[in-house]
């Protein structure tokens, strides 16, 4: 089968399409003719060598990618015959995702409903995820305003969308004019461009006085920044993430001028209500199917992985990035 294997840390460039040995399935794995990839921001600093929290740099060479769909095509030992020719979406217990077949374990496992694609599927399966974890930990109700960061991105587009089906007013914030194009057609009630460095007093007159009640940051940096000074006394400011390379810097006296709740909101936090990855997960599957939330998605075909990473790094992607075998 063909796999995009990293012999070398670096940059995008060393993501090499090549040939490799199909994946066994073991006891209690399926082998899965994959559909579509799933790509994540993380990888590209996993592929430059350096850890992120949990996750260490991986060994060498390595097949990079967590989350698959397609079909069950080689069952493992002591896995029943009813998951052969299954169409399937889940995520790997390591890496092994950028390839034409990958292998996981059943418990990891979710069947796609008939009208869902697996690039929809893909694109929920952690993405999703996460954004329903997210916005249980915010306490989001009908009337709130919400500030999102990166409107456009994987997770931020989710954002928008679920925000404004539960009633609260968006504003989102996005990197140039299409984008922000974009964010607006999601549903956001303002749209603003963070390149722009008046964006907050943009904001702050669209509101009318009114402060931002909860801002949700997978930003980081400068735009970070303005968005939690956009905070309401009272507000609530959730990170989950640094797309621009650092997170945003917060001290305790800003927590305490502003009077505000500052989380973490990715990791054990998101399963407080859901209580299992697997609820969680299957609550963002079945949103998807009922059309709660469309994920964008930018496809490439697989050999040029490197060129998704690269984008991804130069924000030229919109939404989740899939890779199509």
């Amino acid at each position: 089968m063909y796999a995009v294997r990293l012999h070398e840390f670096g940059p995008a460039e060393n993501l090499r399409y090549e040939q490799v040995a199909a994946p066994v399935p073991g006891r209690g794995q399926v082998r899965i003719d994959v559909q579509a990839s799933g790509v994540h921001f993380i990888e590209t600093t996993l592929r430059a060598g350096r850890g992120v929290g949990p996750h260490r740099a991986p060994e060498l060479p390595v097949v990079l990618g967590g989350e698959v769909a397609g079909v069950v095509s080689a069952l493992g030992p002591d896995v029943d015959r009813s998951w052969l020719g299954r169409r399937v979406v889940g995520t790997l217990e390591s890496y092994g995702g950028y390839a034409e077949q990958a292998v996981t374990t059943i418990d990891a496992l979710h069947h796609i409903p008939d009208h869902l694609t697996a690039e929809t599927a893909v694109a929920v399966i952690t993405t999703g995820t996460t954004t329903l974890g997210i916005l249980d930990s915010s306490n989001a109700k009908p009337g709130d305003v919400a500030l999102v960061t990166s409107a456009a991105g994987g997770i931020g587009a989710l954002l928008v969308q679920a925000l404004r089906h539960q009633g609260v007013i968006v504003v989102g914030v996005a990197g140039g004019p299409e984008k922000v194009r974009l964010a607006r057609s999601l549903g956001a009630d303002i749209a603003v461009d963070y390149r722009d460095p008046h964006w907050p007093d943009a904001v702050r007159d669209a509101l009318k006085g009114r402060g931002v009640g909860i801002a949700f940051d997978g930003v980081g940096g400068t735009a970070g920044r303005q968005a939690f000074d956009l905070l309401a006394p009272g507000g609530r400011f959730l990170l989950h993430g640094w797309s621009s390379g650092a997170a945003t810097r917060i001290t305790t006296d800003d927590i305490i001028e502003h009077a505000c709740t500052v989380t973490w909101a990715i990791g054990p936090r998101m399963l407080e209500r859901a209580g299992t990855i697997n609820a969680l997960q299957d609550r963002a599957i079945r949103a998807a199917a009922d059309g709660v939330l469309h994920p964008l998605i930018t496809r490439y075909p697989l050999g040029r992985a490197g060129d998704a990473h690269a984008d991804l790094e130069n924000r030229r992607t919109t939404g989740k990035i899939v890779l199509i075998p």
